[in-house]
Protein backbone atom coordinates (compact mmCIF):
# COMPACT_ATOMS: atom_id res chain seq x y z
CA UNK A 1 0.00 0.00 0.00
CA UNK A 2 1.13 3.47 -0.86
CA UNK A 3 -0.12 6.81 0.39
CA UNK A 4 -0.21 9.93 -1.42
CA UNK A 5 0.75 13.10 0.41
CA UNK A 6 -0.55 16.51 -0.87
CA UNK A 7 -0.44 19.96 0.76
CA UNK A 8 -3.52 22.29 -0.16
CA UNK A 9 -5.52 25.53 1.30
CA UNK A 10 -8.76 25.31 3.06
CA UNK A 11 -10.61 25.78 0.44
CA UNK A 12 -9.29 23.13 -2.23
CA UNK A 13 -9.66 20.62 0.29
CA UNK A 14 -13.16 19.48 -0.42
CA UNK A 15 -12.40 19.30 -4.64
CA UNK A 16 -9.44 17.77 -4.02
CA UNK A 17 -11.03 15.23 -2.09
CA UNK A 18 -13.66 14.29 -4.30
CA UNK A 19 -11.10 14.09 -7.39
CA UNK A 20 -8.81 11.46 -5.06
CA UNK A 21 -12.32 9.66 -4.50
CA UNK A 22 -12.95 9.75 -8.28
CA UNK A 23 -9.36 7.84 -8.61
CA UNK A 24 -9.98 5.37 -6.33
CA UNK A 25 -8.22 6.35 -3.57
CA UNK A 26 -9.00 3.31 -0.71
CA UNK A 27 -9.01 6.53 1.78
CA UNK A 28 -8.91 10.10 1.87
CA UNK A 29 -7.53 11.87 5.15
CA UNK A 30 -7.01 15.55 6.08
CA UNK A 31 -4.40 16.87 8.88
CA UNK A 32 -3.45 20.09 9.92
CA UNK A 33 -0.08 21.03 8.49
CA UNK A 34 0.71 23.22 10.99
CA UNK A 35 0.33 21.02 14.15
CA UNK A 36 2.55 21.08 16.54
CA UNK A 37 2.68 24.52 15.99
CA UNK A 38 2.24 28.15 16.83
CA UNK A 39 -0.11 28.38 13.97
CA UNK A 40 -2.08 25.21 14.34
CA UNK A 41 -5.86 25.78 14.72
CA UNK A 42 -8.36 23.90 16.53
CA UNK A 43 -11.75 22.66 14.66
CA UNK A 44 -14.56 21.53 16.81
CA UNK A 45 -17.97 20.43 15.80
CA UNK A 46 -21.26 18.42 17.51
CA UNK A 47 -20.53 14.52 16.79
CA UNK A 48 -22.77 13.28 13.88
CA UNK A 49 -22.94 16.74 12.48
CA UNK A 50 -21.02 18.15 9.36
CA UNK A 51 -17.39 19.58 10.33
CA UNK A 52 -17.54 23.86 10.64
CA UNK A 53 -14.75 23.56 8.26
CA UNK A 54 -13.45 20.96 5.26
CA UNK A 55 -9.79 21.42 6.45
CA UNK A 56 -7.66 23.66 8.02
CA UNK A 57 -5.53 26.95 6.60
CA UNK A 58 -2.86 24.12 5.58
CA UNK A 59 -4.17 21.08 5.36
CA UNK A 60 -2.22 17.98 4.71
CA UNK A 61 -4.57 15.59 2.49
CA UNK A 62 -3.34 11.81 2.88
CA UNK A 63 -4.77 9.14 0.25
CA UNK A 64 -4.00 5.40 -0.14
CA UNK A 65 -3.51 3.60 -2.93
CA UNK A 66 -2.92 0.15 -3.56
CA UNK A 67 0.24 0.46 -5.07
CA UNK A 68 2.70 2.45 -6.17
CA UNK A 69 1.58 3.22 -9.71
CA UNK A 70 -1.82 4.18 -8.76
CA UNK A 71 -0.65 6.50 -6.50
CA UNK A 72 2.01 8.43 -8.90
CA UNK A 73 -0.88 8.87 -11.35
CA UNK A 74 -3.45 10.26 -9.20
CA UNK A 75 -0.75 13.04 -8.20
CA UNK A 76 0.11 13.54 -12.15
CA UNK A 77 -3.49 13.83 -12.86
CA UNK A 78 -4.55 16.30 -10.16
CA UNK A 79 -1.84 19.00 -10.74
CA UNK A 80 -2.95 19.44 -14.27
CA UNK A 81 -6.05 20.49 -12.79
CA UNK A 82 -7.25 24.18 -12.70
CA UNK A 83 -8.71 23.13 -9.03
CA UNK A 84 -5.36 22.08 -7.74
CA UNK A 85 -3.93 25.29 -8.07
CA UNK A 86 -2.00 26.86 -4.84
CA UNK A 87 -1.79 22.88 -3.90
CA UNK A 88 1.66 20.78 -3.84
CA UNK A 89 2.70 17.03 -4.35
CA UNK A 90 4.31 16.08 -1.06
CA UNK A 91 5.16 12.81 -2.21
CA UNK A 92 4.64 9.08 -2.50
CA UNK A 93 5.99 6.75 0.17
CA UNK A 94 5.21 2.94 0.80
CA UNK A 95 3.02 2.18 4.12
CA UNK A 96 4.77 -0.18 6.31
CA UNK A 97 2.90 -3.61 7.11
CA UNK A 98 0.76 -3.50 10.03
CA UNK A 99 -1.65 -6.07 11.64
CA UNK A 100 -4.48 -4.19 11.48
CA UNK A 101 -6.68 -5.91 13.39
CA UNK A 102 -4.51 -5.65 16.18
CA UNK A 103 -3.55 -2.16 15.63
CA UNK A 104 -7.39 -1.40 15.63
CA UNK A 105 -8.23 -3.38 18.80
CA UNK A 106 -5.64 -2.15 20.81
CA UNK A 107 -7.32 1.22 21.04
CA UNK A 108 -10.41 -0.37 22.24
CA UNK A 109 -10.10 -1.26 26.42
CA UNK A 110 -12.33 -2.43 29.16
CA UNK A 111 -14.52 0.96 29.95
CA UNK A 112 -15.65 0.97 33.42
CA UNK A 113 -18.93 2.38 34.31
CA UNK A 114 -18.99 1.85 37.50
CA UNK A 115 -16.20 -0.50 39.83
CA UNK A 116 -18.49 -3.31 39.57
CA UNK A 117 -20.07 -2.39 35.55
CA UNK A 118 -18.00 -3.25 32.55
CA UNK A 119 -18.16 -2.58 28.79
CA UNK A 120 -15.52 -4.88 27.52
CA UNK A 121 -14.75 -5.99 23.70
CA UNK A 122 -14.59 -9.70 23.02
CA UNK A 123 -11.34 -9.86 22.48
CA UNK A 124 -10.59 -8.71 26.49
CA UNK A 125 -11.20 -10.98 29.26
CA UNK A 126 -13.55 -9.12 32.11
CA UNK A 127 -11.89 -6.93 35.00
CA UNK A 128 -11.64 -9.22 38.17
CA UNK A 129 -13.82 -6.52 40.17
CA UNK A 130 -16.57 -6.82 37.25
CA UNK A 131 -19.85 -8.22 38.34
CA UNK A 132 -21.64 -6.92 35.21
CA UNK A 133 -20.88 -7.07 31.83
CA UNK A 134 -21.72 -5.96 28.05
CA UNK A 135 -19.58 -7.58 25.52
CA UNK A 136 -19.61 -5.34 22.64
CA UNK A 137 -16.91 -3.85 19.67
CA UNK A 138 -16.91 -1.01 17.71
CA UNK A 139 -19.43 -1.25 14.80
CA UNK A 140 -21.19 1.28 12.74
CA UNK A 141 -23.86 2.22 15.28
CA UNK A 142 -22.90 4.71 18.03
CA UNK A 143 -22.40 3.65 21.65
CA UNK A 144 -19.56 1.43 22.46
CA UNK A 145 -19.62 3.36 26.40
CA UNK A 146 -15.92 5.24 25.00
CA UNK A 147 -18.19 8.76 24.92
CA UNK A 148 -19.12 10.94 27.97
CA UNK A 149 -22.87 10.47 26.74
CA UNK A 150 -23.01 7.03 26.68
CA UNK A 151 -21.17 6.58 29.88
CA UNK A 152 -23.51 8.49 31.78
CA UNK A 153 -26.71 7.02 30.52
CA UNK A 154 -25.12 3.47 31.57
CA UNK A 155 -24.37 4.85 35.30
CA UNK A 156 -27.42 6.11 35.89
CA UNK A 157 -28.89 3.00 34.60
CA UNK A 158 -26.72 1.09 37.17
CA UNK A 159 -27.92 3.59 40.05
CA UNK A 160 -31.55 3.48 39.28
CA UNK A 161 -31.82 -0.47 38.38
CA UNK A 162 -35.15 -0.26 36.29
CA UNK A 163 -35.84 -4.03 38.01
CA UNK A 164 -39.50 -5.07 36.46
CA UNK A 165 -40.13 -2.14 34.64
CA UNK A 166 -40.60 -1.32 30.80
CA UNK A 167 -38.01 0.98 29.30
CA UNK A 168 -37.97 2.61 25.84
CA UNK A 169 -34.15 3.42 24.28
CA UNK A 170 -35.30 5.88 21.86
CA UNK A 171 -32.23 6.61 19.52
CA UNK A 172 -30.25 3.30 20.05
CA UNK A 173 -27.90 3.10 17.94
CA UNK A 174 -25.58 -0.10 18.74
CA UNK A 175 -28.41 -0.75 21.36
CA UNK A 176 -25.81 -0.59 24.55
CA UNK A 177 -28.78 1.28 26.79
CA UNK A 178 -31.38 -0.91 26.17
CA UNK A 179 -29.03 -3.93 26.88
CA UNK A 180 -28.06 -2.39 30.18
CA UNK A 181 -31.82 -2.10 30.96
CA UNK A 182 -32.59 -5.51 30.44
CA UNK A 183 -29.27 -6.84 32.27
CA UNK A 184 -30.33 -4.75 35.21
CA UNK A 185 -34.20 -6.03 35.27
CA UNK A 186 -36.02 -4.49 33.28
CA UNK A 187 -39.48 -6.07 32.57
CA UNK A 188 -39.69 -5.16 28.49
CA UNK A 189 -37.27 -3.32 27.01
CA UNK A 190 -37.86 -1.21 23.55
CA UNK A 191 -35.32 0.03 21.00
CA UNK A 192 -36.07 2.41 18.33
CA UNK A 193 -34.21 3.90 16.05
CA UNK A 194 -34.61 5.51 12.55
CA UNK A 195 -31.23 3.40 11.15
CA UNK A 196 -32.58 0.29 9.89
CA UNK A 197 -28.12 -0.62 10.72
CA UNK A 198 -28.82 0.50 14.15
CA UNK A 199 -31.47 -1.44 14.42
CA UNK A 200 -29.96 -5.03 13.47
CA UNK A 201 -26.29 -4.35 15.39
CA UNK A 202 -29.45 -3.85 18.55
CA UNK A 203 -30.50 -6.62 17.64
CA UNK A 204 -26.79 -8.62 16.98
CA UNK A 205 -25.60 -6.93 20.10
CA UNK A 206 -28.58 -8.32 22.39
CA UNK A 207 -28.68 -11.80 21.32
CA UNK A 208 -24.47 -11.55 22.19
CA UNK A 209 -25.35 -10.55 25.37
CA UNK A 210 -28.14 -12.62 26.51
CA UNK A 211 -30.57 -9.40 26.62
CA UNK A 212 -34.38 -9.26 26.03
CA UNK A 213 -34.68 -6.48 23.40
CA UNK A 214 -37.32 -6.09 21.20
CA UNK A 215 -35.67 -3.38 18.88
CA UNK A 216 -37.23 -2.00 15.58
CA UNK A 217 -38.14 1.54 13.81
CA UNK A 218 -39.66 4.15 15.98
CA UNK A 219 -43.32 3.25 14.88
CA UNK A 220 -42.75 0.40 17.33
CA UNK A 221 -42.40 2.59 20.42
CA UNK A 222 -46.00 1.99 21.62
CA UNK A 223 -47.71 3.41 24.94
CA UNK A 224 -45.90 4.44 28.15
CA UNK A 225 -42.56 3.40 29.87
CA UNK A 226 -41.33 3.51 33.38
CA UNK A 227 -38.09 4.94 31.73
CA UNK A 228 -37.04 6.58 28.58
CA UNK A 229 -33.83 6.87 27.17
CA UNK A 230 -32.53 9.03 24.57
CA UNK A 231 -28.83 9.92 23.96
CA UNK A 232 -28.76 11.52 20.73
CA UNK A 233 -28.45 15.57 20.57
CA UNK A 234 -30.13 18.31 21.32
CA UNK A 235 -31.53 19.60 18.42
CA UNK A 236 -33.30 16.29 17.41
CA UNK A 237 -34.25 16.44 21.55
CA UNK A 238 -35.55 19.63 21.47
CA UNK A 239 -37.86 18.87 18.17
CA UNK A 240 -38.68 15.56 19.81
CA UNK A 241 -39.41 16.92 23.39
CA UNK A 242 -43.56 15.83 23.05
CA UNK A 243 -43.18 12.64 21.44
CA UNK A 244 -41.30 11.64 24.04
CA UNK A 245 -42.66 13.49 27.26
CA UNK A 246 -45.95 11.42 25.64
CA UNK A 247 -43.93 7.98 26.15
CA UNK A 248 -42.98 8.46 30.39
CA UNK A 249 -45.52 7.02 32.78
CA UNK A 250 -47.26 8.52 35.78
CA UNK A 251 -44.03 8.25 37.93
CA UNK A 252 -41.53 7.32 35.38
CA UNK A 253 -38.30 8.57 34.42
CA UNK A 254 -37.08 10.61 31.42
CA UNK A 255 -33.51 10.51 30.60
CA UNK A 256 -31.57 12.38 27.82
CA UNK A 257 -28.04 12.79 26.84
CA UNK A 258 -26.27 14.48 23.69
CA UNK A 259 -26.33 17.50 25.51
CA UNK A 260 -23.31 19.56 25.67
CA UNK A 261 -22.90 21.79 29.26
CA UNK A 262 -24.05 25.30 27.16
CA UNK A 263 -27.68 23.80 25.78
CA UNK A 264 -29.18 22.63 29.41
CA UNK A 265 -30.87 25.97 29.08
CA UNK A 266 -32.30 25.74 26.02
CA UNK A 267 -33.38 21.84 26.92
CA UNK A 268 -34.98 23.22 30.13
CA UNK A 269 -37.13 25.47 27.94
CA UNK A 270 -37.99 23.02 25.42
CA UNK A 271 -39.29 20.17 28.00
CA UNK A 272 -40.79 23.01 30.57
CA UNK A 273 -44.73 22.75 29.03
CA UNK A 274 -44.15 18.62 29.79
CA UNK A 275 -41.57 17.99 32.50
CA UNK A 276 -39.09 19.79 34.40
CA UNK A 277 -35.65 18.62 33.36
CA UNK A 278 -33.04 19.33 35.62
CA UNK A 279 -28.97 18.27 35.14
CA UNK A 280 -28.29 15.00 36.84
CA UNK A 281 -24.62 14.44 35.41
CA UNK A 282 -21.85 15.95 33.59
CA UNK A 283 -18.63 14.96 32.26
CA UNK A 284 -16.15 16.68 29.89
CA UNK A 285 -18.51 19.23 28.72
CA UNK A 286 -21.43 16.88 28.48
CA UNK A 287 -24.29 16.61 30.61
CA UNK A 288 -27.11 13.85 31.32
CA UNK A 289 -30.39 15.26 31.95
CA UNK A 290 -33.30 13.65 33.63
CA UNK A 291 -37.09 14.42 35.12
CA UNK A 292 -39.46 12.37 36.80
CA UNK A 293 -43.24 12.71 35.70
CA UNK A 294 -45.53 12.77 38.78
CA UNK A 295 -47.73 10.79 39.84
CA UNK A 296 -50.85 11.20 38.70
Amino acid sequence: MFELRLLCPEERVEPVGDALDALDALSVSVEDADAQTDAEQALFGEPGLPPPKEGWQRSRVIALFNDEAAAKHAGVVLQAQEFFRGCAVLGVAPVPDEDWVRLTQSQFAPVPITPEFWIVPTWHEPPASAKQVIRLDPGLAFGTGTHPTTRMCLRWIAQHPPSNQRVLDYGCGSGILAIAASLFGARDVDAVDIDPAAVQSTVANAEANRAHVHAGLPDEAKGEYDVVLANILAMPLKVLAPLLCSHVAAGGSLVLAGILERQADELKDAYAPYIALGVADSEDGWVLMTARRPLQ
